[in-house]
């Protein structure tokens, strides 16, 4: 193991490389699991729906993007069968986003194969390293473990 060290750039790099490759094989495993048109910021667009689903100027801004771009991504998720727009059941005026039976059956699988991912690496360094290893991100990065605007953090 060097002495010297790296340069600062690959920190983040190296992050990156990290959670690329994870998405990656959830994606892969999806696709033969029957989810083949699912796309990573899907993911942050389920988990910004929540179980109760939301408005489409609500879904917006969680996830930081403009109420166009939320349209359009809740119009391709529709085509494929994952949202559906319902009315409101308390206020009849508002339309919400909600998740279909394949949208959370696909939430359901991707769960389980992140847990299966997690358990790879931790055969490949180790159950406590890797506990160690995300319990000193979450000191340096927050307790928040997962932000929805990170499509708008992207595009902006």
């Amino acid at each position: 193991m060097s002495t010297v060290d790296p340069p600062g750039f690959l920190l983040p790099l190296r992050l990156f490389i990290g959670f690329r490759q994870l998405i990656d094989a959830v994606h892969a495993e999806l696709a033969r699991e029957g989810h083949p048109d699912v796309r990573p910021l899907h993911g942050f667009v389920f988990q910004a729906i929540g179980r109760d689903g939301t408005t489409a100027v609500e879904l917006a801004r969680r996830l930081g993007v403009s109420k166009q771009a939320a349209g359009k991504t809740v119009d391709g998720l529709e085509r494929l069968g994952y949202v559906e727009r319902a009315t409101d059941p308390a206020d009849a005026r508002r339309k919400l986003v909600r998740l279909t039976d394949r949208g959370v059956d696909m939430l359901a699988r991707s769960a389980r194969i992140f847990d299966e991912l997690r358990a790879e690496w931790a055969a490949q360094i180790g159950s406590d390293r890797l506990r160690a290893l995300e319990a000193d991100l979450a000191t340096v990065t927050g307790s928040e473990p997962f932000r929805l605007d990170v499509p708008g953090w992207f595009a902006g």
